[in-house]
């Protein structure tokens, strides 16, 4: 059981954290634009229509990034700087917003 000593804990912890934050923003999506839970962008905020897409695209997002991150604390076991491992959860940490960005302009393109 050496190996699991060698786990790096910040990508599990923070891998689990996104899971569970778009499992609940998946199940519970906020039905009306707000300040205070859900997505909110100035672009996802444009709209009801945006913030109901832009919901549902996050909580995937923060689910499937947070999956990465567990598959990645497994990198720890081939030696890989404890350094590269904690920039690379920073960059999973911001990964969902930029996709969904992403997505809401390709989305509404031609509603600006």
């Amino acid at each position: 059981m050496e190996w699991i000593d060698k786990l790096n804990q910040l990508p599990i912890i923070t891998g689990a954290i996104l899971i569970i934050a778009g499992a609940i923003m998946y199940r519970f999506p906020p039905k009306k634009i707000n300040i205070l839970y859900g997505y909110r962008t100035m672009n996802s905020m444009k709209s009801q229509e945006r913030w109901d897409f832009s919901q549902k695209y996050s909580s995937k997002e923060l689910m499937k990034f947070g999956l990465f991150l567990f598959a990645l604390s497994l990198l720890v076991l081939f030696n890989i700087s404890e350094g590269i491992v904690n920039g690379i959860v920073v960059l999973f940490i911001f990964l969902p917003i930029i996709s969904t960005e992403i997505a809401l302009r390709k989305k509404f393109a031609s509603a600006k």
